[in-house]
């Protein structure tokens, strides 16, 4: 298959994310790269707030609670003291930057694309390629990970919890503005 035909059947596919529906923070960037010729993107997240079960493995069930917004103190606390309620886990938080890939006519469409992202902060970014077919993967670099609940027991006090909310929202809006800069931009 072409470049184009791949594009218009990618673009064409059923929204699989968990999320189910479309990631306002990130749909002007990704819609501004599918009205270019050389590009497509193929998946995408604007950035999130995750408390995870601590597994190795990927399965189902181990999200207990997504957040694509700001989150504060209080929204914070209510969800761990649901979760120490209810099991004696363990438990990860993660703040994790906007992520995009970008599946790009040829290497010289990825390389232009990369270059211009780097230039505008996306700087844990790279291209894979398999065979023929290039694809961008735009990552930002703000992001907090360490675990929170230790065999259902809180591992931090509330001062600390402020500081995360505090610290994952100016994460979060630095993330945010890479996207639009970067929009601008191509």
């Amino acid at each position: 298959m072409d470049f184009k035909k791949l594009k218009q059947a990618s673009l064409s596919k059923k929204d699989k994310s968990s999320k189910k529906i479309l990631d306002v923070k990130i749909s002007r960037l990704c819609k501004k790269i599918n009205s270019l010729n050389d590009y497509y993107t193929t998946s995408s997240c604007s950035g999130r707030i995750v408390l995870i079960i601590d597994k190795n493995k990927k399965a189902e069930g181990l999200f207990l609670k997504v957040w694509h917004d700001l989150i504060n103190f209080s929204k914070l606390k209510k969800e761990l003291k649901k979760i120490l309620s209810s099991n004696s886990l363990n438990v990860k938080f993660k703040q994790e930057p906007c992520i995009l890939h970008v599946a790009c006519y040829d290497l010289n469409s990825a390389l232009k694309l990369l270059d211009k992202a780097r230039k505008n902060g996306w700087k844990r970014s790279g291209i894979t390629s398999s065979g023929k077919k290039f694809v961008v993967e735009l990552i930002s670099t703000e992001k907090l990970e360490f675990p929170i609940i230790n065999k259902g027991k809180l591992l931090i006090d509330n001062n600390f919890l402020k500081i995360i909310a505090e610290k994952s929202n100016i994460n979060l809006k630095k993330s945010w503005e890479k996207i639009e800069k970067l929009r601008k931009s191509l």
